[in-house]
C-alpha cells in the first residue's frame, strides 16, 4: 500500500502538471487569430450612432488609440442634450436626472460610474476611475465627490424641456411601460413619453490600427426609472466586456434583462468558443427569447460585438434596432437582423 509521503508527492506532481497544461480550445476555431492591425473600425448602437461614431474617426482615423476614440465618440452623444443621453434625459420618478456609463481597454482596465448627477460626461469620469483609482465602479454621490474631485464641473439641476414636458406627462398616471426601440430618434410618441427625439443609450466599440480594442457605454438609463434604478450599461460583463485575445461586445435595450444572462460576456465567451460576431450576438438573443418566454414581446434586448481580427456582427430580439459602422470617415447605418418575426 502508497505510503502517506508518497501519495502526497505524486499529488503534488499531477497538480504541478495540470497547472502548466495549456487548456485547449472549446471549440473549433476558438484559437484568436492575429489583431487587425491597420483596419480601424467603429460600431456603434442606434441612429446616434452615426454622429458618435463620425466623432470616433476624427481619432480613429488618424491612427489613435482606440480608448480614446470610445470616449469621444459617445461624448458626442452625451453633449447632444437630445433626451435621453446626458443631462438632457428623462428623469427618475423624482425628477432627477441620474446618468451610468462604463468603459474598458485593451488590457482589461474597465471603470464605471452610476447613479451620477450633474456631470456633464460621465463617460470621462467612468475612465478617471479606471486609471486613478483601484475600483471598478463608483455610484451616487460618492461618485460625484470624485468627479469634482478630478476636476469636473456640476452643472444645473435642470431638466431640458423635452424631459420637462414628458415627466409632467407622465406624473399624470405615474405608469411605466417600456417603450420598444425608443432609442431611434423620432420613435419616442407624444403623451407619457413625450419628445421629438430620444436616445436612450448608446454603446461602443472600436478597433484601432494597432489591433487594440476598447468599448464604451453611457446612458440615462429608463426613464421614470424607480430612485436608485440602474440597468446594464455601467456593469462589465452585463451592458459591456472587452477580452484582447477575443472580442468585445455591447448591449442596448431593457437592462435587466441583459443584467441576468451577464449578456456582453456570454457574447465574447461564445465568440471564444469559435462563433462569429455576429452568430454569438444571435445565440445571446435567443437566450434572452427563452429566459423571458411569452414577456420577450415586451422588450428590445440588442448586441454589437467585433472580434480581434475586425468581423463584426450584430442581432436584436425584435424588429428596429440599428447600428452605426464606420470603416473610414463616411459612417453607414444598418438594420439589425431579428429574431422575433
Amino acid at each position: 500500500m502508497p505510503t502517506r509521503r508518497k501519495f502526497l508527492h505524486s499529488s503534488a506532481a499531477g497538480l504541478a502538471g495540470l497547472a502548466v497544461t495549456p487548456l485547449a480550445p472549446l471549440a473549433a476555431g476558438a484559437r484568436p487569430g492575429p489583431p487587425a492591425a491597420g483596419r480601424p473600425l467603429v460600431i456603434s448602437t442606434w441612429d446616434a450612432g452615426l454622429n458618435a461614431n463620425r466623432g470616433a474617426w476624427k481619432i480613429l482615423g488618424p491612427g489613435g488609440y482606440a480608448l480614446d476614440a470610445v470616449e469621444a465618440g459617445v461624448m458626442v452623444t452625451e453633449a447632444e442634450q437630445s433626451c435621453c443621453v446626458g443631462l438632457g434625459a428623462n428623469p427618475d420618478r423624482d425628477g432627477i436626472v441620474t446618468l451610468d456609463a462604463c468603459i474598458m481597454d485593451d488590457k482589461y482596465g474597465c471603470g464605471s460610474v452610476a447613479a451620477l448627477e450633474r456631470i456633464k460626461h460621465p463617460i470621462s469620469v467612468a475612465r478617471r476611475v479606471m486609471e486613478r483609482t483601484p475600483h471598478v465602479l463608483l455610484v451616487g454621490p460618492g461618485a460625484q465627490q470624485f468627479a469634482v474631485a478630478q476636476g469636473f464641473s456640476l452643472e444645473e439641476q435642470k431638466l431640458s424641456p423635452d424631459a420637462e414636458k414628458a415627466y409632467r406627462e407622465w406624473l399624470k398616471t405615474s405608469q411605466y411601460r417600456p417603450v420598444i426601440n425608443v432609442e431611434n430618434s423620432g420613435a419616442r410618441p407624444p403623451g407619457p413619453a413625450g419628445g421629438a427625439s430620444n436616445h436612450d443609450t448608446i454603446a461602443m466599440l472600436a478597433l484601432d490600427a494597432q489591433g487594440r480594442l476598447s468599448g464604451s457605454c453611457t446612458t440615462s438609463g429608463m426613464g421614470f426609472k424607480m430612485r436608485g434604478r440602474v440597468g446594464d450599461s455601467p456593469i462589465i460583463g452585463a451592458g459591456l466586456f472587452v477580452d484582447p485575445e477575443v472580442g468585445a461586445a455591447a448591449a442596448t435595450g431593457q437592462g435587466e434583462d441583459v443584467i441576468r444572462m451577464a449578456g456582453a460576456h456570454t457574447v465574447v465567451e461564445l465568440m471564444r468558443q469559435g462563433r462569429s460576431p455576429q452568430a454569438a450576438c444571435q445565440e445571446a438573443v435567443a437566450r434572452v427569447a427563452k429566459i423571458k418566454g411569452p414577456q420577450a414581446r415586451d422588450i428590445q434586448v440588442a448586441f454589437i460585438a467585433v472580434s480581434r481580427r475586425g468581423q463584426v456582427g450584430a442581432y436584436a430580439l425584435q424588429k428596429g434596432f440599428s447600428y452605426a459602422l464606420s470603416t473610414s470617415d463616411a459612417p453607414r447605418l444598418i438594420s439589425s437582423e431579428y429574431f422575433l418575426k
